[in-house]
């Protein structure tokens, strides 16, 4: 990745030597935010920001609407199931995307539905400025690393993956797996890869940038990207709006360019025909955020949620779909036995996500005129 910040690689290489002598380790080390694997600190503290609490009437007391919390999606299903078993309040899943529940969010601004709102970072940070998220920091906030939170607590980051290949290699047969971005242009991958719309998805908008960043760009020139995805696009590029790795495991799209713990998810959990590839040019790290909804119908239900998703409890139940805790929490040795070595990580890289956010809006003109006209 021509343009990446030696420093920062410098230091995931460190982390990632320390990290392959580490048998219980999570791969994909983006920076000092990586947790240590085998210890167990001590509890989160106590929350250090509590808000004047509002009392929903009637059944809504009782309920806690979550935006963006697919079950299938980071083990959103368990973590929400056992929120309800601890808290005693109804937590369903809800299946929108990024896109989607910034959206949502504008629209109900004047009378709010959802009480939290979980974001790939860059819709975060644009919730956040939109004024569409409350400050308030759960315990554990003060353990994440700046730039990973918004300072007020209106965002924080919960945990992270990375952009990666995910595989049906069964559907491929004797077609060798890709290993670079390069290899999908190729003809034998024609109409078999796909990834979520950038202009709606976080992780779309992740595989966009990490394509551009892999492939000699920056986040002031998207011409290399742009040029790559025009291309893939011609080769059959498929471009799903919601949440798409049963589509792998289905043979519906061989090749989905998603994040990596999904893919350790249907091989690992679900015993899929499914190999990760970390792209042999490079990758980025993408953080995942949620957020107190300002106005919630519900607050003090939020906030609830928000203690328990920063959580050992919580971390623990994410970290069961192979995504990397924000905080530093005891982990199970045998996650790390499904994943890739350290090693396989050493090009993955932590962009300027502020930045991201500020040429969103660029990237969505030129991929609408240039890309998928």
């Amino acid at each position: 990745m021509r343009n990446a910040n030696a420093t920062l690689l410098s230091g995931l290489s460190a982390i990632a030597l320390l990290m392959a002598s580490c048998a219980t380790a999570m791969p994909a080390p983006p920076a000092a935010q990586q947790p240590q694997a085998t210890a167990a600190p001590p509890a989160a503290p106590a929350a250090t920001e509590a808000p004047a609490p509002a009392a929903p009437a009637g059944d809504r007391a009782s309920l806690v609407v979550a935006y963006n919390s697919p079950e299938k999606w980071a083990n959103w299903g368990g973590v929400l199931k056992a929120f309800s078993a601890k808290t005693g309040l109804q937590a369903p899943s809800d299946p929108k995307n990024s896109g989607q529940t910034l959206a949502a969010l504008k629209a109900e601004a004047a009378a709010p539905q959802a009480d939290t709102a979980y974001f790939g970072i860059v819709f975060g940070i644009q919730a956040g400025d939109a004024d569409l998220l409350a400050p308030y920091k759960p315990a554990g906030f003060d353990e994440i690393p700046a730039g990973l939170k918004d300072p007020e607590g209106r965002w924080m980051t919960i945990h992270q993956g990375t952009v990666a290949f995910l595989v049906n290699t069964k559907v491929l047969g004797d077609t060798p797996v890709p290993q670079c971005w390069a290899d999908l242009l190729k003809p034998e991958y024609k109409d078999k890869v796909g990834f979520l719309d950038p202009t709606q998805a976080a992780i779309g908008y992740s595989v966009a940038t990490a394509a551009n960043l892999a492939l000699g760009g920056t986040l002031d020139n998207w011409d290399p990207g742009i040029q790559y995805l025009a291309q893939l696009k011609a080769n059959g590029l498929q471009l799903p709006a919601q949440t798409a790795t049963a589509l792998v495991q289905q043979g519906e799209i061989p090749i989905l360019i998603d994040a990596d713990f999904n893919g350790y998810q249907l091989k690992n959990n679900n015993d899929a025909p499914v190999e990760v590839v970390i792209p042999c040019e490079g990758s980025i790290a993408i953080p995942y955020v949620i957020g107190l909804v300002k106005g919630a119908p519900n607050p003090e239900g939020g906030k609830k949620l928000l203690d328990f998703v920063l959580s050992d409890e919580g971390q623990a139940l994410f970290a069961q779909s192979y995504l990397r805790p924000i905080r530093q929490i005891a982990m199970d040795p045998k996650l790390a036995e499904g994943m890739l070595p350290a090693s396989a990580y050493e090009k993955v890289i932590v962009p300027d996500y502020a930045k991201m956010r500020a040429v969103q809006e660029q990237f969505n003109e030129r991929w609408k005129a240039e890309v998928v006209q």
